[in-house]
Parts: structure tokens; sequence; C-alpha cells
């Protein structure tokens, strides 16, 4: 994996992969504190439909929020985070608390990193059977 972080003025930063994705750093964008935790979300989300459908579940949608407490202390590190999964779709519970626990415990390398560094990562999880 490579990347670049640009100055582009005032307080603003381009980062960009090899790929060619772009995330907009500091003013009018995203603080990188903030971008971590929700690259937790987007690495999580992604197991969690991947194990779905390989599980053959009926998923219409997913919406995951995060959220993160920080130390008062330099280096502000998260200390605990709390991920709220909402899943849309007539899913099996037990097949759906499966998906969260292996992408949890064995695939999303983003919320290991975290876990590593001592945050405490919680998670709950809700079955929304009709999209409103």
């Amino acid at each position: 994996m490579k990347g670049t972080v640009r100055w582009i003025g005032d307080s603003k930063f381009e980062a960009l992969t090899e790929e060619g994705g772009k995330i907009l750093f500091g003013e009018k964008g995203i603080s990188p504190m903030k971008t971590l935790l929700l690259s937790v979300a987007g690495c999580t989300a992604i197991d969690v439909v991947m194990i779905l459908q390989k599980m053959r579940e009926p998923l219409e949608d997913l919406e995951v929020e995060i959220s993160g407490e920080r130390r008062e202390e330099h280096p502000k590190i998260y200390t605990k985070v709390h991920i709220h999964y909402k899943i849309y779709g007539n899913v099996n519970e037990e097949k759906a608390k499966r998906a969260i626990e292996l992408s949890q415990e064995k695939y999303c390398s983003a919320s290991a990193h975290l876990k590593l560094s001592g945050t405490e990562v919680t998670y709950s999880y809700e079955i929304i059977r009709e999209k409103v």
C-alpha cells in the first residue's frame, strides 16, 4: 500500500492512494482521527456484507454507526469505540451475530489495530426487517 499526503494551502491536505482514491483532510475535510474511526466502520461493514452474502442471507442494506472516546493527553488515542450495526432485511439473527463476530475477531484489520493499541471496542446490532 502506498499513498501521498500533500499540503494544498491554508489548513487543507489532500491524501491520494496509488489507485486514485482521494480524501481531503483539514479545513472542509475530515480529520485524520475521524478518518481512522470511519476506516474501522468501513472495514467491518465490508466484512459483514461479504459474510452475509456468502451465507446467502437476504441482506437489503447495512449501516454501521461508530463513535469513539479519546484520552485528554497527547497522543489523543481512542480509548473506547462503539460500533452499532443496522442490518436491513429478513436476516437470521444467529447468522448476523456470527458475521459480526467473525469481522471483529478475525477479519477486520482496522479494528484489530485499535484493539492492539489498548482501545476497548464494543458493538451492538439490530435487525430491521422492513426499511422505512
